[in-house]
């Protein structure tokens, strides 16, 4: 038999978990037509030798609902062999939403999700207004990456209160009736689920709270009871970080006692959460999962750091008076006059000044952060914080901070390693990877364009992880890759990818293990109306395939767009997602 195309000789790693083997991988049409040893030829091969095969990455934490709409590259998570995205997490989105609401979206994402307005208003072309009319929008499109959309809370309740939601309002009857229709009008046209989220930190560049934030419980069982409404789908929900892990976690679990409904969670080593609130956590999964509850934490594999730098959203100086007047210049007109003596002693008279709290907290904990020169590192030491070089050398943060954030032209980027590292290691990362009940994701694709760059985590991870670990903490090849996708795929009810196996979705990555390696961000002024965004490069991948084509070689996009909306009713049964779940994760 001929094929569209052999993949020959690699190291085939199917994403079950099951022990990798030597073989071939031959597709026709989209699908995985045989394995093991193909006899056949292909129009187009791979040689594969001394190389991994595996399926195609599946992200279930991404925000890529603007990006899918103005743009056919999912940049930087195409970069990094995902092949499918989940979108419209945490709560925000851009549908449902009536004429007069966009603005209302425009900058609750431009605070949560660190989008600029500019780029939403020049990129989004608002033609939808219900959640069908949005997917219909998305069906129209051709991309680099499959994306599967869930309904936003926030989104939501906007379209349903209008200016209500924003004043913190509570819900009439009615509006929780509407609600629950919606989100099982949006499950069956095609969602995934629905979002929402608790974390204060959710806000408007205004320092106005995100919509969610102000549901109670009984609202939050209307969007499950949508789901049930509709018989499928996934509630995805971001716990308040600030709060104790055991209230947090009660509500968790009453969510998905009352809805009978997989449920998935941010799960983080917090240091704003009083005590160990991840650990908690941990065992609260494992009790659930004895009382037959489907909950699942999602674990990022890495801290969850950002960066801070001249030509980005945040640096010790953004909020002062003097520099917000220059702000909007090109970065050499900022520079040039940031080293003139006089502008910098008046700056540094200043203290910073904005309406959103966040902002200022952000912009204090600079003192912790560490500069990046030589490239990467996740794992820096206390010392080399940039509040102990500031010590070293006699000068104060503000001072030091000043002169290097000029250098390299004023490109100098500094990482702080927020969540995740509050004991200065990853050891609470590695325990919560391990366990049964979590899943690798957050890696926030298509969001924090100026501020956070974690679509690279599937990278990290089998870096890390699986290549470069000490032998107690690594984790085995074949689980690092199930983890990447059919772990994923079945948290969310995609039956129909996330394996290698006859008769599947031909999403498929060679990769040299060996070469794995990321590079220090970049940034890349290629958004609608100029916008910026970080872009991190990665060696090691030597294909990825999309439904049978080719979409990137050796890092570089081929042209190939064979990426689509994915309705949940055309990749699971009406039950799918619970039982596939429940079948994957056993």
């Amino acid at each position: 038999m001929n094929y569209d195309l052999v993949i020959r000789g690699g190291l085939i790693v199917d994403g079950t978990g099951s022990e990798p083997f030597h073989g071939d991988v031959a597709i026709h049409d989209g699908r995985i037509a045989a394995m093991g040893r193909v006899e056949g030829h292909g129009t187009r091969e791979i040689d594969a030798t001394g190389r991994l095969v595996t399926p195609g990455f599946v992200d279930i934490h991404t925000h890529y609902d603007g990006q899918a709409t103005w743009e056919n590259r999912m940049v930087p998570s195409s970069n990094h062999g995902v092949t499918t995205v989940l979108m419209g997490n945490c709560g925000v989105g851009f549908a449902p939403c009536r004429p007069h609401q966009r603005d209302m979206l425009v900058k609750l994402m431009e605070g949560v999700e660190d989008i600029p307005e500019v780029v939403m208003v020049d990129g989004l072309p608002w033609n939808w207004e219900t959640f069908p009319d949005y997917l219909d929008a998305l069906d129209a499109r051709t991309l680099d990456i499959d994306v599967a959309p869930q309904i936003p809370h926030s989104a939501l309740r906007v379209y349903v209160m209008g200016e209500r939601a924003a004043r913190q309002e509570p819900p009439t009857a009615d509006d929780l009736s509407a609600m629950r229709a919606l989100v099982a009008e949006a499950i069956t046209a095609g969602a995934f689920g629905v979002t929402t989220s608790r974390n204060m930190m959710h806000r408007t560049k205004a320092g106005e709270l995100a919509p969610s934030l102000y549901s109670e419980a009984d609202e939050l069982k209307s969007l499950m009871d949508g789901l049930n409404d509709a018989g499928a789908g996934v509630f995805q929900i971001i716990p308040a970080p600030f709060s104790e892990a055991e209230g947090e976690f009660a509500l968790l679990r009453a969510l998905a006692d009352h809805g009978r409904r997989p449920l998935s969670f941010t799960l983080l080593d917090a240091p704003s959460q009083p005590g160990a609130g991840w650990r908690h956590m941990l065992e609260g999964l494992e009790q659930a999962r004895r009382d037959g509850l489907e909950i699942r934490g999602q674990v990022a594999p890495r801290p969850v750091g950002m960066f801070f730098g001249l030509d980005l959203s945040l640096h010790p100086f953004s909020a002062h008076p003097s520099y917000r007047a220059i702000a909007g210049r090109p970065l050499a007109e900022r520079v040039a006059i940031m080293r003139d003596a006089d502008f910098r002693r008046r700056l540094l008279a200043e203290q910073p000044e904005d309406s959103n709290p966040v902002t200022l907290t952000l912009i204090d904990a600079f003192h912790a952060t560490h500069e990046w020169r030589d490239g990467p590192d996740y794992e820096p030491q206390r010392e080399t914080r940039v509040s102990a070089l500031a010590e070293a050398a006699g000068l104060s943060v503000a001072d030091y901070a000043y002169d290097r954030l000029l250098e390299d032209d004023g490109r100098r980027l500094f990482y702080l390693p927020a969540a995740n590292y509050s004991q200065g290691n990853l050891d609470a990362v590695r325990e919560m990877l391990g366990h049964p009940d979590t899943v690798m994701a957050l890696a926030d694709g298509g969001a924090h364009y100026g501020l956070i760059c974690d679509a690279s985590f599937p990278t990290y991870f089998l870096q890390r992880w699986s290549r470069d670990a000490r032998d107690a903490e690594r984790i085995p090849l074949a689980d690092a890759i199930a983890e990447l996708t059919s772990r994923p795929a079945a948290t969310v009810g995609m039956t129909d990818r996330g394996r290698l196996a006859p008769g599947l979705k031909a999403d498929v990555n060679v990769i040299d293990f060996d070469a794995l390696k990321l590079h220090v961000p970049t940034i890349n002024y290629d958004l609608p109306a100029g916008g910026k965004r970080m872009h991190q490069a990665a060696d090691g991948y030597v294909a990825t395939i999309l439904s049978g084509e080719r979409t990137y070689e050796h890092g570089r996009p081929t042209g190939a767009l064979p990426g689509r909306l994915v309705r949940r009713t055309a990749v699971a049964g009406r039950n799918g997602a619970r039982r596939e779940t429940a079948a994957a994760l056993a």
